[in-house]
């Protein structure tokens, strides 16, 4: 089915509050009727990013089961999905009326929206969006036992996916490596094969073999991903799309964890971007992306840059972390996260912001470090579970049999590979944050 159409005129007054609001914080240079078209993606970076929260205006009251007390107008969803993934990455079973706000935030196509203020109403469509619906994909499948809710999620991301093979921010935008690798992580989190999901003949791989730089460009920037194209279709490096799109090619999502050695402790192979090619396999292709990372970063003594080059970039370096990681280079995804230990700012980034505090959470897992001393002596998870319903420690299994079986209305609790064998069976089918594209200066 081909995608909804969707116009400058009905992004509205939505992606014109978030340009005002947010997109200054993350945009170099004016605000332009480009930009306000990604206020939406800008917002979600915002969030992650832990810069200043806006606060709930008094007439809004917070839904039971939220984490974090910030206003979650353009990231409720979001961060909800990750603080839940981040929980099941430390064998914790998220308390249920987490489960519930995050269920009861999905729409009746099966898209969710960046938040709904009242479930009660019909959504509408155009706010429904694809990093919201993959995150929660991936939250939901990680939990078990909201088959319904994960197969109709998968369905809705494949019935909105671009002729490109690609997916906008929202249905019917325009490609962006940023959505495009969120969904592949959601696809890889209920066990499709993202290369065979197609729309007009194209894969996510090959819409994001569109945005990558390649032989023809600087040296130092070829395996970089453009978050999209130019106006004047230049591609511009985006560490952030960057750190997304490896990630996505290692075919994971942001609950990956490392990936496994012969000794069960990860993978550590050299970062080696190979020789270049015009035609990469998607394997290749996250390499050279790994590759321009690993510089990239040492180049920082550790760290990404923010796209305004004003300071460093906690949300993109620990995102990088996890992508070196999946793609078995050990030693090099440890230097980013030692680096995140070691800045005395990346406490205060993530002082009680729930997304933030998940994606450090999901990258010391990957990196296989222990999140309840992060940096020596910080509790990264007691701080996650502080935002919101405290959840439980997970019971070993007794009886395989009930392992395999779910309700279909139930709450976390069935084995992930169980659920990946109905989301198959159903034709179901991961986001990483949206970042907001910096214009190409003279």
């Amino acid at each position: 089915m081909a995608p909804i159409g969707r116009t400058a005129a009905a992004r509205g007054t939505r992606a014109a509050l978030a340009a005002a609001v947010l997109l200054p914080l993350t945009v170099a240079g004016p605000a332009t009727a480009a930009s306000a078209a990604t206020a939406p993606q800008a917002a979600a970076q915002v969030a992650a990013q832990g810069t200043p929260a806006q606060a709930v205006p008094a007439q809004k009251k917070l839904p039971g089961g939220l984490y974090g007390t910030a206003d979650p107008e353009f990231d409720g969803v979001w961060r909800q999905s990750l603080a839940l993934l981040a929980q099941r990455s430390q064998q914790l079973r998220p308390a249920p009326a987490a489960v519930a706000f995050l269920t009861g935030q999905q729409c009746a196509d099966g898209g969710f929206a960046a938040y709904r203020a009242d479930v009660a109403k019909p959504c509408d469509e155009a706010a429904e969006d694809t990093n919201a619906t993959a995150a929660a994909v991936q939250a939901l499948s990680a939990l078990g036992g909201e088959r319904k809710a994960v197969a109709k999620g998968v369905a809705w991301l494949k019935e909105i996916q671009n002729e490109d093979g690609g997916w906008g921010f929202n249905p019917g935008g325009p490609t962006d490596a940023n959505s495009t690798s969120v969904v592949v992580g959601a696809l890889a989190a209920v066990g499709e094969e993202p290369e065979k999901t197609t729309a007009g003949g194209g894969s996510p791989y090959d819409a994001l073999a569109t945005l990558q730089l390649g032989c023809d460009a600087k040296k130092a920037e070829r395996g970089a991903y453009a978050y999209q194209p130019e106006d004047d279709g230049a591609l511009f490096p985006n560490d952030y799309a960057t750190a997304a799109a490896v990630l996505a090619g290692t075919g994971n999502g942001l609950g990956a964890g490392p990936a496994k050695g012969d000794t069960g402790g990860g993978k550590d192979e050299p970062v080696e971007a190979g020789a270049c090619t015009d035609d990469p396999s998607p394997a290749e292709a996250a390499d050279a992306g790994a590759a321009y990372l690993a510089q990239k970063l040492a180049a920082g003594d550790g760290h990404l840059p923010m796209m305004t080059g004003e300071g460093p970039d906690h949300n993109a370096t620990a995102v990088a972390a996890l992508a070196l990681a999946a793609g078995g280079h050990g030693s090099a995804a440890r230097e980013p996260y030692g680096w995140l230990e070691r800045d005395k700012s990346t406490l205060a980034w993530s002082k009680e912001n729930p997304a933030a505090l998940a994606t450090l959470i999901l990258a010391a897992d990957a990196v296989d470090a222990d999140p309840s001393a992060f940096g020596g002596g910080t509790d990264l998870v007691a701080s996650l579970n502080a935002t919101g319903p405290q959840p439980t420690a997970e019971k070993p299994a007794t009886d395989p049999a009930a392992e395999e079986s779910s309700d279909d209305d139930g709450g976390p609790g069935v084995a992930v590979w169980s659920l990946l064998a109905v989301g198959l069976a159903a034709g179901a089918g991961i986001g990483l944050l949206a970042s907001a594209r910096r214009k190409k200066r003279a």
